[in-house]
């Protein structure tokens, strides 16, 4: 079955069954390994993309629901204000340590951002709460957005 998305701002015809997840397109269609295979089951977070918009774990989202959606990945996250805020706070802060999780926590935190720009301790707790880093690097995570928003506020 063909399926068009808009990813990362550029159409996208892909021939695949419907009931592929996104994750799979992704890295085995078109070659996007940035989106990371944690769990497949959508508790871990590292499959993080935005679909129209909104965190979405993409192991889970199913192409054939997704025609015509406009998706964006951690390659070009970058190009919103909010990731840009967020990706200048992960270097300054050296959040990351091995690395794996970090474009599913980076995703979710635009997320949280777009949606609350100055957000609370508690209120970013609640938010990535379900975004799993087996390094325990939460409390780097946690002042990256915190810097981020402080970047975002300038």
């Amino acid at each position: 079955m063909s399926i068009t998305l808009k990813l990362n701002g550029v159409e996208r015809t892909v021939e695949t069954d419907p009931d592929t997840p996104l994750l799979w397109v992704l890295r085995d269609e078109l070659q996007m390994t940035g989106t990371k295979f944690g769990c497949g089951v959508a508790s871990c977070g590292s499959c993080t993309v935005h679909v129209d918009g909104f965190p979405t774990r993409s192991c889970q989202a199913y192409l054939g629901d997704l025609e015509g959606a406009e998706i964006t990945t951690i390659e070009a996250i970058g190009e919103t204000k909010e990731g840009a805020a967020i990706q200048q706070a992960w270097q300054e802060l050296d959040v990351v340590q091995c690395g794996y999780c970090q474009s599913g926590q980076i995703m979710s935190a635009v997320g949280l951002l777009t949606e609350n720009p100055k957000p609370t301790v508690e209120d970013i707790n609640d938010y990535m709460h379900g975004n799993a880093c087996r390094c325990a690097t939460y409390q780097r995570i946690r002042a990256g957005i915190q810097r981020a928003s402080e970047i975002l506020e300038a």
